[in-house]
């Protein structure tokens, strides 16, 4: 299969967000191999809280759809518009990335297979450390796509219109969506994700102090 690879660390740097997809079906043998990587991940007292909603159905992804191109309309648009490149991004490579998200936004519901990343609070309260008991398996999720050769992404847009969004996917009382990741045969190849310097992030000791092993 296309750009498929099997080395760890060549998967972790070209794991780039691939928003253009291709409408062609995925197989469910490598759906599955997906959501195995998933189940793999760290959780918070391996509690294993998440759920997982795999949809296919056209029209519950239109109705989610709908919300997500407000949300890009109101939110997304004017800011990618309104800053500058992050680390590591040139202007040029900023601008075929919203133009990228743009794509995404209008054929999101084209994408054959998402899976969307939810937790089971029953009657607790999402905290803030929540998502330590699903983003690490989002994570495993995307490089296994990688893995595979397919594209996918990490995207939490919805939930500006949580509610609305939970609703039109039918969870019920209690379960929670954390991120959606649609996913399919990507146009295009991957190649290296634009991050800055680890110079630019990392401290030792004491904030502000660069790390020493990466002066």
């Amino acid at each position: 299969m296309a750009d498929s690879s099997t080395d760890i660390f060549d998967i972790l740097h070209t794991t780039r967000a691939m928003r253009r997809l291709k409408p062609d079906p995925v197989p469910d043998e490598l759906v599955r191999k997906i959501l195995e990587a998933g189940i793999a991940a760290a959780n918070g007292g391996n509690r294993q809280t998440w759920r997982f909603l795999v949809l296919k159905d056209r029209t519950i992804k239109e109705r989610v759809q709908h919300f997500y191109k407000r949300a890009f309309d109101e939110v997304v648009g004017p800011r990618y518009r309104n800053s500058a490149p992050p680390p590591g991004v040139t202007p040029e490579r900023y601008l075929r990335q919203h133009a990228a998200v743009e794509y995404l936004t209008d054929h999101f519901h084209e994408a054959p297979v998402w899976i969307v990343a939810c937790i089971d609070e029953g009657t607790s309260t999402p905290t803030r450390s929540s998502g330590a008991s699903i983003y690490p398996a989002v994570q495993n999720m995307l490089l296994a796509a990688r893995a595979l050769g397919l594209g996918a992404t990490l995207t939490t847009r919805h939930l500006l219109y949580e509610a609305e969004v939970e609703v039109a996917m039918g969870l019920p009382p209690g379960v929670h969506s954390y991120a959606i990741l649609p996913i399919g045969y990507p146009i295009g190849r991957f190649g290296p994700v634009g991050r800055g310097s680890l110079t630019d992030f990392v401290y030792e000791d004491r904030w502000g102090k660069t790390y020493s092993a990466v002066k």
